[in-house]
């Protein structure tokens, strides 16, 4: 285990609501009203991405990569940059697709996506990390748990940096948080932090 150093919450992003905030300043928002597959449709827009594969990604991927997109943004980071995410219903959405699917012809494009952590891998390809990276399921929001990991992962001097959060989606319900740990910024990367990082729009 390497020398603890002090670590910083250099960035973060919330969606949830019809808003993107980063450092809870608003990047888009929208009607309330406007349903959630038009909101991944328009935030891919209004955020001006260029990413063909985004549109055959399933819901949970979309929210890695807006949210992704909008926290790593002009960052230095390297393809050591480990990912940390949780949630409490894993894949729900896209499972309860592919079980419907299943019902006449199962479509591969559905059932890739029946394992959470393939966000990870979405946002590793895009951002060509070879890194660590974890997904836990919860039964809630943990920050202890989010803090403790990343800590270990920064103190083992393997990773430069971390992005760690929550991205959770289950009846297109999202509550999204993610956060880029490294050595720089101002916000000092505790448990404290984090919760309260998380009860941003969730009051």
């Amino acid at each position: 285990m390497g020398k603890s150093r002090n670590h910083f919450i250099t960035n973060s992003i919330r969606i949830k609501n019809e808003k993107i905030f980063l450092n809870k300043e608003t990047v888009l928002s929208f009607d309330s009203e406007i349903g959630f597959p038009q909101f991944l449709k328009d935030s891919y827009k209004k955020l001006g991405l260029k990413y063909p594969k985004y549109h055959k990604m399933d819901s949970l991927c979309k929210l890695g990569i807006l949210g992704s997109s909008v926290l790593l943004k002009d960052q230095n980071f390297d393809a050591d940059t480990a990912l940390v995410f949780s949630n409490t219903s894993a894949s729900h959405d896209i499972d309860l697709k592919h079980k419907q699917s299943m019902e006449s012809i199962v479509s591969p494009t559905v059932f890739v996506y029946t394992l959470p952590n393939i966000v990870l891998g979405e946002i590793s390809i895009k951002y060509k990390l070879q890194s660590e990276n974890v997904f836990f399921i919860e039964d809630k929001f943990n920050a202890e748990l989010l803090w403790d990991y990343s800590e270990a992962l920064l103190n083992s001097g393997k990773v430069s940096s971390v992005v760690c959060g929550w991205i959770e989606l289950k009846n297109e319900q999202y509550d999204v948080l993610l956060c880029l740990v490294s050595n720089n910024g101002e916000i000092p990367f505790t448990k404290d932090n984090l919760e309260e990082l998380y009860k941003f729009e969730n009051e």
